[in-house]
C-alpha cells in the first residue's frame, strides 16, 4: 500500500504526541500550508457520540479542510484497529485521486504503529474459547496469569498480566492458536505505511508542560456541554466496559451525574487520569517510535513546513 503514496506531491505526513499538546491545531495548520487532508488516528475521536470530551475538530475547523475518520462510529459498534487501517487504506486512496496530502494525527500509540509497522493477523477467537474465559474472569482470574506464567512465559514477562483484560486476551489467544501472543509479535507483517515513506513527527511535551494545559481544557470541556453529552451517552446505553465508553473525563462526570462526587472533584479526578494517560502514552512513543522525529510541543507549522 505504501507504494500507492510515493507518486503524491508530498509524503504523508504523520503527527503523533500525548493528549492536550496541540497536534490537532498542529495538523489544521499544516493542511492549510500543504493542501492536506486531516485523518483520525485517535481510538475515541471515531465514535459520534464523543465530540466535548475527545477535543474533536470543531465544525469550523473541519469546514476549513477536509477531514477523516471523525464520529462515524456508533457507541454500540464494534470497532478495531483493524477496521480502523481497512478505512484509512480507502481514505488514502481518495487522498490521490482529490490530490490531497494525507496529515494522520491522533495520539492513539496502536494505530500509529500497526500504520508503520504492519498488524499482526491473529486468528478470531472461536466463542467456545471466548465463553470459557468470560467464564474464567468471573470465578478464577488469576488462572490467566497462572496459565500464562506456566506455558506461556514469554508472553507473561511482555504484558502486565495483572491487567484482566491483556492476561485473558493472551490466555484466549494461546488456547485457540496454541501460539503464544509474544511470538505472534515476532510474525513478519507488512505495514501500510511505513515512516519511511512518510514524514513522521512526534511532539515532545514535558509533564509540567502538558499539566495546566490538560486542567484548563476539561474546564472548557465542561463549560461548552460535557455533561450534556455525558447524559446523552448514558441515555443511550453508557457502559464504562465498552471500548467506546473509554473517554477520558466520562466515568468521572458520570460520577458527579449519580451524586458520587462534588464537580470539582470529578474535574480534579478527570485531570488525574489525564495526566496518567499521557504519562503512559509518552512512554509509548518513546519505546515504539524511536524513528519517529521528535519536535517540541508548541511548534508552528511554518518551523515545520521545511522539513517536509
Amino acid at each position: 500500500m505504501h507504494d500507492l503514496m510515493m507518486n503524491e506531491p508530498g509524503r504523508p505526513i504523520l503527527i503523533a504526541g500525548p493528549t492536550a499538546s496541540g497536534k490537532s491545531s498542529l495538523a489544521l495548520e499544516l493542511a492549510r500550508h500543504t493542501h492536506g487532508c486531516i485523518i483520525n488516528a485517535d481510538a475515541l475521536q471515531v465514535y459520534a457520540c464523543w465530540k466535548i470530551l475527545t477535543a474533536r475538530p470543531g465544525d469550523q475547523d473541519m469546514a476549513t479542510c477536509p477531514h477523516r475518520l471523525f464520529g462515524y462510529v456508533g457507541m454500540n459498534e464494534s470497532y478495531s484497529v483493524g477496521r480502523w487501517l481497512r478505512d484509512l487504506k480507502s481514505v488514502l486512496v481518495k487522498c490521490r485521486s482529490k490530490n490531497l496530502r494525507p496529515i494522520i494525527v491522533g495520539g492513539t500509540g496502536l494505530y500509529l504503529t500497526s500504520l508503520t509497522t504492519g498488524l499482526i493477523e491473529i486468528p478470531g477467537i472461536p466463542r467456545v474459547v471466548r465463553n470459557e474465559a468470560d467464564r474464567i474472569r468471573l470465578e478464577t482470574p488469576a488462572r490467566f496469569s497462572e496459565d500464562l506464567l506456566a506455558y506461556d512465559p514469554e508472553t507473561a514477562n511482555t504484558i502486565d498480566i495483572r491487567n484482566p483484560v491483556r492476561a485473558q486476551r493472551a490466555w484466549e489467544v494461546l488456547t485457540a492458536t496454541g501460539i503464544g501472543l509474544a511470538q505472534w509479535h515476532r510474525t513478519p507483517h507488512s505495514p501500510v505505511l511505513p515512516t519511511v515513506s512518510a514524514r513522521a513527527f512526534v511532539l515532545n511535551a514535558t509533564a509540567e508542560w502538558l499539566l495546566p494545559r490538560i486542567r484548563s481544557r476539561f474546564e472548557h470541556m465542561v463549560s461548552r456541554g460535557a455533561l450534556d453529552e455525558v447524559r446523552s451517552a448514558m441515555e443511550a446505553g453508557y457502559d464504562r466496559r465498552k471500548p467506546s465508553c473509554k473517554a477520558l473525563g466520562a466515568s468521572e462526570l458520570v460520577s458527579f451525574i449519580n451524586g458520587e462526587h462534588s464537580l470539582p472533584e470529578a474535574i480534579e479526578l478527570a485531570t488525574i487520569r489525564t495526566r496518567q494517560f499521557a504519562k503512559r502514552q509518552r512512554t509509548w512513543f518513546r519505546n515504539k517510535m524511536a524513528d519517529w522525529e521528535c519536535v517540541a510541543a508548541g511548534i508552528s507549522a511554518k518551523d515545520l513546513v521545511p522539513r517536509l
